[in-house]
């Protein structure tokens, strides 16, 4: 009698917390703010391109005005034509760095991580900076280089030009062909190349006509990636396009911002970006889901590093010339003119000074504001990230309502949306009354929320889908709602992953600029804006000084990633 009278508690416990669930009011919240995010956004940008700035009625005038000159029209052609050129020249950076660092014996394997690392975390337009002064046309370093040795007039080098900015925009791109290419070369089974060499193929010709070949749908994946960061930048174009006298779509949207502003033409002007872009994310994903290559999705097989011999020196020499370009080289002259009185004396006693620090974070009027905002808003829109992901992927995985992988969907759609289409969204939605967020903070935070909300959901979905619910049914049986097991169980288990997830949305939300430069006011400025108006103004010293405060203030958030996650945690992690 005792044993059958034993479930009647719990039982009693499971239908009183199978009544009202306060839970689903978070539910409930999570989808109106997803609906707040991504979805009012789109939809206003998508009404204001076809919507009469003086009458409000349908017209495709906008359309007209945003296509009916040459110069916008081959701006797009430029924006095609750079995110071509950029990949392509990226792959040539990834590829063989990919293969030395996963699959031989290339020697400092772990500095090449690290090293790419640095450039992963260099903002773009740190990296544009830097290049000005090294490749200036006239008092770049390069070519004052190239005339102390050679005697000529002038040098060889110009950045202001369509293959500097390639350059510059594929020099810090290049990560994230390496992190997929990585990925998959480090599921290749040396099987397959042992086979090779049995029947006679080299260490080189393995590597092109095996190796490459089976993690070929990432590399694919990877340069679609990187094209479209190229066509979606801002800043590097800004800051060499513009002085080179050429347009890409990015900059021409930045002038439809103009006095006076047309935002009715900039929403029409971004809809073919907008859709190149779907287009090729739904590429890149069936390319990297693709099964068909046994090697890379079946199990076992010894993974063995490549001999290389006197080639892996020259492998290595390799790696060191990319991170030279991309690392060495530009972080030694934006320390030199950090530290200089101009930038353009050279090194010298004489011109090294501390001042530029001291004005940027004490007498500057608005710098020392601006890394304020950027680290507040950067923190603030990476929690509301973190829940809103967490909620969501917990919402998915234990399939808690019908419609649930909508909102995973919702999730991940600000992926395929460029930073500046997102910000011209965010106008069209949130900046007329009665809402009128526009210059203020909360449209900042919102639009970097939005930004970088799926890099927070892909970690959060996977870290869930390892959690047995097994341990989250338990606390329901004991009477507990779900908000305590999401509380009391879930999240706890998940605080290493979430910290990661926070720390990637975190670092790029302190110097995003291509939806900050539509959206800031007067008091709302970031670095990342503050340093674009200085690189306009001519003021390199200051600039280089900011920029560096920024880099060392994020070096202290990367140690602890490393140390709670990993080393290369923010590689890995991406690759997800």
């Amino acid at each position: 009698m005792t044993v059958s009278a034993l479930p009647a508690a719990p039982t009693t416990a499971v239908q009183r917390s199978r009544g009202f669930d306060p839970t689903w009011l978070l539910w409930i919240v999570i989808i109106a703010v997803l609906l707040f995010l991504v979805v009012s956004p789109f939809v206003h940008l998508l009404i204001t391109s076809f919507k009469s700035e003086r009458t409000g009625a349908f017209t495709f005038a906008n359309y007209a005005a945003a296509y009916g000159r040459e110069r916008y029209v081959q701006a797009l052609f430029n924006s095609l034509q750079l995110g071509t050129c950029a990949a392509l020249l990226a792959g040539l950076f990834a590829v063989p760095l990919a293969w030395a660092v996963s699959r031989t014996d290339m020697p400092g394997r772990g500095l090449v991580r690290t090293l790419v690392l640095a450039t992963f975390v260099t903002p773009p337009y740190t990296g544009a900076v830097a290049w000005i002064l090294l490749a200036g046309p006239n008092a770049g370093w390069l070519n004052r280089i190239f005339v102390a040795l050679t005697g000529a007039e002038s040098g060889p080098f110009n950045i202001y030009s369509f293959p500097g900015l390639v350059l510059v925009v594929a020099l810090y791109s290049y990560p994230y062909i390496f992190i997929f290419t990585t990925a998959a070369l480090e599921l290749v089974s040396s099987e397959m190349e042992d086979a090779a060499n049995i029947l006679g193929a080299g260490t080189w010709r393995t590597m092109r006509r095996v190796t490459l070949p089976l993690a070929l749908p990432a590399i694919l994946g990877g340069l679609i990636i990187c094209f479209l960061e190229a066509i979606a930048l801002f800043a590097s174009p800004a800051m060499i396009a513009i002085p080179a006298r050429f347009n890409v779509v990015t900059t021409q949207l930045f002038q439809f911002f103009g006095n006076p502003v047309r935002v009715e033409v900039a929403a029409a002007y971004a809809m073919p970006l907008l859709v190149v872009t779907i287009l090729l994310v739904v590429v890149q994903r069936l390319m990297t889901r693709r099964k068909g290559f046994v090697a890379l999705t079946g199990k076992g097989g010894d993974r063995r590093p490549i001999a290389l011999g006197r080639g892996r020196w020259v492998a290595f020499g390799y790696a060191m010339l990319i991170a030279t370009m991309s690392v060495f080289l530009p972080y030694l002259f934006l320390l030199q003119a950090a530290f200089a009185k101009a930038w353009g004396k050279g090194f010298s006693l004489e011109n090294l000074t501390i001042r530029n620090f001291h004005f940027v974070l004490f007498e500057h009027a608005t710098a020392p504001s601006a890394v304020a905002h950027s680290f507040l808003y950067g923190a603030a829109s990476a929690t509301v990230a973190t829940v809103i992901a967490i909620s969501v992927a917990y919402i998915v995985n234990r399939r808690l309502i019908r419609f649930a992988d909508g909102l995973g969907f919702l999730c991940v759609a600000p992926f395929v949306i460029p930073g500046v289409v997102l910000a011209i969204g965010f106008y069209s939605a949130y900046a007329p009354p009665p809402i009128a967020l526009y210059g203020t903070a909360w449209i900042m935070i919102l639009a970097f929320t939005t930004r970088f909300l799926p890099i927070g959901y892909v970690n959060a979905n996977a870290a869930i889908r390892s959690l047995n619910p097994e341990m989250e049914e338990a606390v329901r049986v004991l009477g507990g709602s779900r908000m305590t097991a999401l509380r009391r169980v879930v999240t706890p288990l998940l605080k290493r992953s979430l910290l990661g997830a926070w720390l990637l949305m975190f670092i790029p939300a302190t110097r995003e600029l291509s939806s900050a430069i539509f959206l800031y006011g007067p008091k709302t400025k970031v670095v990342a804006v503050m340093i674009f108006d200085m690189s306009d103004e001519g003021n390199f010293e200051y600039l280089a000084a900011l920029a560096l405060i920024l880099q060392l203030l994020t070096l202290p958030l990367l140690w602890i990633g490393q140390r709670a996650i990993g080393r290369d945690f923010m590689l890995r992690r991406t690759a997800t």
